[in-house]
């Protein structure tokens, strides 16, 4: 693998080194499962109306879910690149920079790097750590925690403009989100900062910091050409064009991924005397999460307030892709099996952990501190878990004094 993906998109090499037999043990293994799967689906549904099932709901999630998405991506884009070219981005890092150390223990370049990510996503923040004017801020045991303070905010900006779209009672949710992912974040960026000091203590001695913030860095920005309202038509239609970069980029996450949750996650179309009908219709399925999420869903409602099971099925999307999750939800809403204050820990939860699953490995290879993954993915399991309970209770407070 020469080029790792982000949902769907590539962002920077990985080295291609392992190789295995061509037919090994695992070939047999996803055999296996594959066929189980579709046997099961089979049995269940009936051969024809299984495949009809499976192209159905592909078909309504790239008409109905994908392109409104792709939408929500070009205007998010287009804002964040006029935010950026007339100096809110930059006034919004200078607001926020003091209060990075205490609440992260980071320095208060941290903040370009959270920002960055918010307006894009996860990987924005590898860039930055490969500028010598950024890292030099840091101690050598803080740039691992990169890795888990990027992807605390990736994609942040489209998700939390998506949730808005959807209906006004859900515009304060979304910002509840907003500061459970913050929270998120912090308890993740915390827990892998106390990792990092053990490993490094062993390894070596601390770098030396330069705290020097009056740099070009910091204090100046770059811009675009001409004047102001050629540099605005530019930047609406650059950041317009990275919207529907990103916006085609989560296709096949969106696809694939949601497929597979929605079959598991909803019934058939109607049951007669005991037995489903299913008609091949888009969105039917086995209900195989909801039974198996009864289980622990004693456990996590009171953590995370869900109302139905079948809201469980976001925040396990959230671990491979946030843009699949987001394909999630409209279905939820239309079959009311969410709230707003569903939303507010969705928005949480998918932004915390906006496929930390997909991108750690490769991210953290990439700041060369590979040996850490398991700590960095433990230590954002944990964040995320955060952000949703905080998003939760957070809202329980606005509704109790508000509503």
């Amino acid at each position: 693998m020469k080029a790792m993906e982000i949902e769907g998109t590539e962002v920077f090499s990985m080295p291609s080194t392992k190789t295995k037999k061509a037919v090994s043990k695992e070939t047999y293994a996803f055999l296996f499962i594959v066929g189980g799967s579709f046997t099961y689906l089979g049995r269940t549904m009936g051969v024809g109306t299984m495949f009809n099932v499976i192209m159905n709901t592909a078909h309504d999630l790239l008409l109905n879910t994908v392109f409104f998405i792709l939408s929500v991506a070009v205007l998010a884009g287009a804002l964040a690149a006029l935010l950026s070219e007339f100096g809110v981005v930059a006034l919004i890092n200078k607001i926020i920079s003091p209060i990075v150390k205490p609440l992260y223990g980071m320095p208060g370049a941290a903040s370009i790097g959270a920002i960055t990510t918010y307006l894009s996503d996860n990987p924005a923040i590898i860039s930055l750590a490969k500028d010598k004017g950024f890292i030099k801020y840091f101690k050598n045991y803080q740039i691992p925690a990169l890795c888990n303070l990027g992807t605390a905010f990736g994609m942040g900006l489209i998700l939390t403009t998506y949730m808005m779209s959807l209906g006004q009672e859900f515009i304060i949710p979304a910002i509840i989100g907003n500061v459970g992912a913050i929270i998120g974040s912090i308890v993740s960026v915390r827990l892998m900062t106390r990792y990092t000091k053990k490993y490094y203590a062993v390894q070596q001695p601390q770098q030396s910091v330069n705290n020097d913030y009056d740099d070009d860095f910091f204090n100046r920005r770059e811009i675009r050409p001409g004047n102001p309202f050629e540099r605005a038509l530019d930047a609406i239609l650059e950041g317009g064009k990275n919207g529907v970069e990103m916006g085609f980029a989560i296709i096949p996450g969106v696809l694939f991924i949601c497929t597979i949750v929605m079959i598991l996650t909803f019934g058939p179309s109607s049951i007669e005397n005991g037995v489903a009908i299913y008609q091949g219709k888009a969105f039917e399925g086995v209900a195989l999460l909801p039974r198996l999420g009864k289980y622990i869903f004693p456990i996590l409602r009171p953590l995370f307030g869900f109302k139905n099971v079948e809201a469980l099925a976001f925040p396990i999307t959230s671990l491979g892709a946030v843009g699949a999750a987001m394909g999630l939800v409209r279905n939820f809403l239309d079959n009311n099996l969410i709230g707003p204050g569903d939303i507010a820990v969705f928005t949480a939860m998918g932004m915390c952990w906006s496929g930390y699953l997909s991108t750690h490995v490769g991210m953290m290879d990439a700041l060369k501190v590979r040996q850490l993954t398991n700590k960095a993915i433990l230590s954002h399991t944990l964040g995320g878990i955060a952000a949703g309970v905080a998003a939760n209770y957070l809202y329980q407070l606005y509704a109790l004094l508000f509503l």
